[in-house]
């Protein structure tokens, strides 16, 4: 093998490397963390193909007419959360979510997914 080919074997070795690790951060990296105080006022399995648990939160108001809305996923696999998001419902909470880069259609539509849950006294 000449050296010209070597060291494009290499850069391309490189290069498919830093793709395929770019591609799992954006996938499993976390870009935020943090906590949503509100009213949970919906919260329900759907989906046509993939069905994924979907929330969403009433936040900083007693409004009902324009309230600010804090859209968020669960993930199906987190069976106590998802009973205690159902008990909960019209309630006020306090959410822990964590927000990805990247979301597949068979993980939720939000990229918002909620890991913890706490019912406000």
């Amino acid at each position: 093998m000449s050296k010209g080919k070597k060291y494009t074997f290499i850069a391309l070795a490189f290069l498919l490397i830093a793709f395929l690790v770019w591609i799992l951060i954006m996938t499993f990296g976390v870009y935020s963390e943090g906590i949503r105080v509100g009213i949970l006022d919906k919260f329900s399995k759907k989906g046509v193909v993939f069905k994924t648990w979907e929330g969403e939160l009433r936040i900083g108001t007693e409004d009902r007419i324009n309230p600010q809305r804090f859209v968020f996923s669960v993930n199906d696999n987190e069976k106590e959360l998802i009973q205690k998001l159902q008990d909960y419902n019209g309630r006020q909470i306090k959410l822990y979510y964590k927000q990805k880069y990247w979301v597949f259609p068979w993980q939720g539509d939000s990229e918002y997914f909620v890991y913890k849950v706490d019912l406000v006294k």
